[in-house]
């Protein structure tokens, strides 16, 4: 309790030292009135081809008050942006006139789907459709005709921003606890671009069976507009956002108004059919062929209510996880892809990010060793009712046998209820349930409760948190875990702190946890600093510190860091080597490598760190981190280095090693994880992608190629083909398999 009401003081000091040295917890931005565009209706709807030839263009006003968010907050752009809206009974459309003197230097960058926009000229557009200043649908473009989507929640922070923001974006990264840029939901809409020599044009139509949006009738949404002319490495807003938050700050965005959105029932129909073949590699080598199908529906209950049903549910097209290296006592955390977990994943997250996370989907479907357990079938109910976001999911698994023929994972039903309340200015409330239940005479179980909260205090100060217990039979100690956090962010300071409990049998199985039975404190204190020199575009001087104890308040992990940032008018990164004060504390031996065994006792460290980043719009480009120093008992040295090169926007090549050294007197040993991802873009929606990895540690060689020919939200013709090798045994085959999926959706009523 000390350390809590410690850590609370500190960050209140925190945020009364930074009112006091920055004005920018009372932007101007937020104080100005929003401003306002009008979308005008047609009768006769815009071909979609990029070029906004077409008169009917014209009918809407055009959008013209762009201002800059970086490099220099609020000054003029250095290129004039035009955009314009018209909507019929069927879609929205928007046209954007992106100007630019030098169209000849446009950065086009990568032309794969949801591919990272600050790597290239961009355009992005933000709609508010709730007006509830939180949470948004997120459709952007780049000349090259990229399709880019998401949904917003919590305006992204604590998430992976896009197009515009301090954070680099990824697929499928991050976390589903706490704010979020999902880039894994995938909606129906269409985009499509021209470029000629006065600059670049973008034409949408998102349907509006794509949205979801108060019962029909005159809307009124939140709006922005963000682009980015790479060369400059230039952000510009429609709606001005202080430069320490993104595009995603939707509380502070403008109005779009004059939409009549109907209010019909839309129905979308995925149906799947799918066959493989699969050859198993042992002393009894088996060759498995199948054929199956399946599919999802969607059911529009209101525009802003939607039932999902699924049955025989397959993600064979689902891209593999990227492997890790783990030197750690704990567990590490993979991010869900499957598209059927993604829509509206937000609102299920409660939690601290990959450490507490009362629901995470990839504990459905999904085994303890990472193989694949079949989705029988399963509904979800999403979206708004009654001043409510709710959301209620079922899914049901079948068994998995093992090879002598017991039950490897029971037969089991899935079950999740989530209520939110927003409240204003970022604030909320919610509560949320989580079970496992085994279909099987066993009956054994799981539940999980909890109750979350947030309270924004202008545009500077968030406080938020939550409660939560478990219930498993045999567990009779504590069962609880809960954390409080607050973050203070303004244009000079970032001041964040949190306090987070994990009691002995806190168990949400339907959930994450990286380590069990635990207290962890945390301090952060950043300052921005934007030097009046041309080649250097800010500095970010920070002390970071975090520890775990267990609950009798021995130190497990500690971390003080100490570090600077600097970056460069290009992008290009660096931290000065950093230092880190750290600390592991056994209480048991921990065998960190076969045949290494690390004595109990406690042992602090002196590592020295440094991380780095070319110009990644470039093509070809350099990132990585290297660390040196103490390490248990002995020394470690290693890091991760990524190689990426670009031809044009259609090739891409990444090569990615992490390589780590070890030095104890217990023994030595290396460890690493290679990669190369290789892809080639036919158009934006005919790629060719392949990931091959090899694990040091386990002795495994594994390759991914995927053939995709996409059509509307991510559906269309999928070839994959997977292989895994042992290369302790002369590269010997384990498995191989190759698959052929085809997909479509049906829009009924849309």
């Amino acid at each position: 309790m000390k350390v809590l009401v410690m850590l609370l003081f500190l960050a209140s000091a925190a945020a009364s030292l930074g009112a006091q040295v920055s004005s920018a917890g009372q932007d101007a931005s937020s104080e100005a009135p929003a401003r306002v565009a009008r979308a005008v209706r047609v009768e006769s709807a815009p071909v979609i081809d990029g070029r906004l030839d077409e008169p009917v263009w014209q009918l809407a006003p055009a959008i013209r008050d762009f201002v800059q968010h970086e490099p220099v907050e609020g000054a003029a752009p250095s290129e004039p942006t035009e955009v314009r809206i018209l909507y019929d009974g069927e879609a929205l459309y928007v046209g954007a006139w992106l100007y630019d003197r030098q169209a000849t230097s446009l950065v086009l960058g990568e032309a794969r789907r949801d591919v990272d926009l600050r790597d290239m000229d961009a355009f992005i557009v933000v709609l508010d459709t709730y007006l509830d200043r939180q949470n948004a649908f997120v459709f952007g473009t780049s000349p090259s005709g990229v399709e880019y989507d998401g949904q917003v929640t919590r305006e992204g922070e604590g998430g992976l921003p896009g197009v515009a923001g301090n954070v680099r974006p990824q697929r499928g990264g991050g976390s589903s606890s706490g704010g979020d840029v999902n880039l894994n939901w995938d909606g129906n809409w269409e985009v499509a671009t021209s470029v000629d020599s006065a600059g670049w044009y973008a034409e949408f139509r998102i349907p509006f069976s794509t949205l979801r949006y108060p019962r029909g009738g005159e809307q009124r949404w939140g709006l922005n507009f963000a682009r980015r002319i790479r060369r400059r490495n230039e952000e510009i807003f429609w709606s001005p956002v202080p430069r320490q938050f993104t595009v995603f700050r939707v509380s502070l965005a403008g109005i779009l108004e004059g939409v009549e959105a109907p209010s019909r029932n839309a129905i979308a129909i995925t149906p799947y059919a799918l066959t493989s073949a699969a050859r198993f590699y042992g002393p009894e080598p088996e060759t498995d062929l199948s054929a199956e199908f399946g599919g999802d529906l969607k059911f529009s209950v209101t525009p802003s209510l939607v039932l999902d049903l699924t049955y025989n549910t397959d993600f064979a097209q689902v891209e593999v996880d990227e492997q890790q290296v783990n030197l750690t006592r704990f567990n590490l955390f993979f991010p869900e892809k499957r598209p059927f977990f993604l829509e509206n994943a937000g609102n299920f997250a409660v939690g601290t990010p990959q450490a507490v996370e009362l629901f995470f989907s990839r504990r459905i479907g999904i085994g303890p060793d990472g193989s694949l357990v079949p989705i029988r079938g399963g509904a979800r109910l999403s979206g708004r009712a009654g001043g409510f976001t709710l959301g209620a999911l079922d899914i049901q698994t079948d068994a998995v046998s093992a090879a002598d023929g017991s039950v490897a994972v029971a037969p089991a039903n899935y079950g999740v209820m989530r209520l939110l309340r927003e409240l204003p200015n970022r604030s909320r409330v919610g509560a949320i349930f989580a079970s496992r239940v085994n279909t099987d005479s066993s009956g054994d179980y799981n539940f999980t409760y909890g109750v979350d909260g947030q309270l924004g205090v202008g545009q500077a100060l968030i406080l938020d948190g939550y409660l939560a217990r478990t219930e498993t039979p045999g567990r009779l100690g504590g069962e609880h875990a809960f954390a409080l956090q607050s973050s203070y962010n303004t244009r000079a300071w970032n001041v964040a702190v949190s306090y987070r409990e994990v009691a002995e049998d806190f168990n949400p199985e339907v959930g994450f946890l990286d380590r069990p039975a635990y207290r962890f404190v945390s301090l952060r204190v950043m300052r921005r600093v934007r030097p009046a020199a041309s080649w250097i575009r800010e500095l970010r001087p920070h002390v970071t510190y975090r520890e775990y104890f267990d609950l009798d308040g021995f130190s497990e992990t500690r971390l003080v860091h100490i570090d600077s940032h600097f970056e460069f008018p290009n992008g290009a990164f660096f931290q000065l080597p950093a230092i880190n004060f750290t600390r592991e504390g056994l209480k048991a031996p921990f065998e960190i490598s076969p045949g290494v065994v690390v004595p109990p006792g406690t042992y602090d460290n002196v590592e020295w760190g440094f991380a780095y980043n070319t110009n990644l719009s470039a093509p070809v480009s350099v990132s990585g981190r290297i660390d040196i120093g103490g390490f248990y008992t002995g020394h470690r040295k290693g890091g991760t280095a990524t190689l990426t090169g670009r031809v044009g926007d259609r090739f891409l090549t990444q090569f990615r090693t992490t390589f780590y050294d070890v030095d104890l007197p217990e023994g030595s040993f290396q460890t690493a994880v290679i990669g190369a991802k290789i892809s080639y873009a036919f158009t934006p929606r005919i790629y060719l992608q392949s990931l091959l990895q090899y694990n040091h540690q386990s002795d495994q060689y594994s390759g991914n190629i995927r053939f995709g020919w996409l059509s509307a939200a991510g559906t269309g013709l999928f070839v994959v083909y997977n292989e895994r090798r042992s290369t302790a045994n002369r590269w010997r085959h384990l498995d191989q398999a190759v698959v052929v999926k085809f997909t479509r959706q049906l829009v009924i009523g849309g």
